[in-house]
């Protein structure tokens, strides 16, 4: 496996980074970081597979496995790489109103763990 430094984040990493397969296998560079850095959130990476047009591909986060300083490991090996799929547009918001809106009957502990959870996520708490 090639030398991609020390470990890293996705905060800096750069576009041209080494994309590695689980297995060690070159897959590509990295095209295109998915991030929102504003709430730290890190979507995956767009990773460029060929010098034609039409190779990019999309890895999600979870299919990332470690990030380097000149490069990024998979948690899948070459084979299952084959089939990541094409980057595609977000998906459009989706609006609620009144209408939609169904009332339900909360767990008081389970709503308490999850306003905890999101106020860790949030930074809040």
């Amino acid at each position: 496996m090639q030398d991609l430094g020390a470990p890293s984040s996705y905060l800096v990493l750069a576009d041209g980074a080494a994309v590695l397969s689980s297995d060690g296998r070159s897959l590509g560079q990295v095209e295109h970081v998915l991030a929102d850095q504003d709430t730290d959130i890190f979507d995956g990476i767009v990773i460029d597979r060929s010098v034609l047009p039409g190779g990019h591909r999309f890895v999600d986060a979870s299919q990332v496995d470690e990030i380097y300083e000149r490069g990024v490991v998979l948690s899948v090996d070459a084979t299952a790489a084959e089939g990541l799929p094409q980057p595609s547009a977000s998906p459009a918001a989706m609006e609620v109103s009144g209408e939609d809106f169904v009332e339900r009957e909360w767990d008081d502990e389970l709503e308490a763990k999850l306003k905890r959870a999101w106020d860790r996520i949030s930074g809040k708490g």
